[in-house]
Order: C-alpha cells, then structure tokens, then sequence
C-alpha cells in the first residue's frame, strides 16, 4: 500500500498535501518500485514521470521481471508501446527461465502486443534456459496468429530445445495435432 500511496503522491503531491498527510522523501528504490507497479498495472501516464524520477527502464523486479516483461505479460499495450518509445530493451530476458517479453505475450495470447514486440528487433530465435524459442511457445499454446506472426518474421521451425522437442513436436506432444501440422507446413524451414 506504501507503494501505491507513493504513486499517488507522484500523481498529485497538492492533492496529497492537501489531505494532510506528508510527502515523504521519494527514494530511487521507491520511484523504482512504482515504474514496477505502474508496468503491471497498465498505468501508462506513469511511465514518462517514473523515468524521469530515475527509475531504470531495464532494471529487474525482486522476480526478476523488467518493467516491459511486466506490461507484456499483463496484456498492457499501451503501456508496453511507451516503455518502447522510452527505448526499453525488449530483448532483456527474465532472470529466472530467460524468457523474453516475445515468449511471455506467447503464453498469454496477447496477439498485439507480440506485433508490436517482434518490431523491436530482437532475435526471433531467442532461447531460454531450457532451449525453447516464442515459436514453440506459441504453438505449445495454440497461439495460431503469433505462430503465423513468428515465422514470417524468420522464426525457425527447426530448432530444437533441450529435450530435443521442436515447435512442431511440442504441439504436438499438447495433443494439437492441428497446430503441429500447421507449424510444419508454413512458412520457411
């Protein structure tokens, strides 16, 4: 609550005051706090204040999540759009599974926010810790537009992960054979 009243207060400090209540000192670990919250909560009017304040674009959660994993993972376009225009790096990984925001909007659905993801540049083919790449996300998740989305970018079918397991025979191994064959038969090799 510290942090949202801290928000808050960035927001309308003469409202706050006017209320009564003190403006504590903000700190940069405060101000980096609530670019957190206001990543994961879609506060998009935030995010130009918080940086300015001194909160890092790029810097990681006590989960190990940047603030653009946050707004992806969430389904916040409009936020993830603003942390791009404030230069995010959306290659930057999670510190856990190094999954990519591109791998996180594949397990959500969040089919817009993957387009606006692949325009940034990162390695279509990027791997996590266990070897997968967005594509054998989106097709372990029947994410049907974000598999189309992936190869016409240059994802490639043939890669495999550390189990062996490609995007095709992860969807398959889902029980989708539909989505296997689809991997399969489009696009590029």
């Amino acid at each position: 609550m510290a942090v949202l009243a801290a928000l808050c207060l960035l927001a309308s400090p003469a409202a706050t005051l006017a209320a009564g209540q003190d403006a504590a000192p903000m700190t940069k670990t405060h101000v980096q706090q609530m670019l957190f919250d206001a990543a994961a909560m879609g506060r998009t009017d935030m995010v130009a204040p918080l940086l300015a304040a001194g909160a890092d674009i790029d810097a990681y959660d006590e989960r190990g999540f940047t603030p653009l994993i946050l707004a992806a993972y969430d389904g916040h376009l409009d936020t993830v759009n603003a942390l791009l225009d404030h230069k995010a790096n959306a290659c930057k990984p999670d510190v856990s599974q190094g999954n990519t925001a591109q791998m996180g909007v594949a397990f959500k659905g969040e089919d817009q926010i993957a387009a606006r993801l692949l325009q940034a540049g990162c390695d279509v083919n990027a791997r996590n810790r266990q070897g997968q790449t967005a594509l054998m996300m989106a097709s372990m998740f029947d994410r049907k537009a974000q598999v189309d989305m992936l190869i016409a970018a240059g994802a490639r079918r043939d890669l495999a992960d550390t189990s062996g397991r490609t995007a095709s025979s992860v969807a398959r191994d889902q029980g989708n054979d539909a989505m296997a064959d689809h991997v399969r038969n489009s696009g590029q090799p």
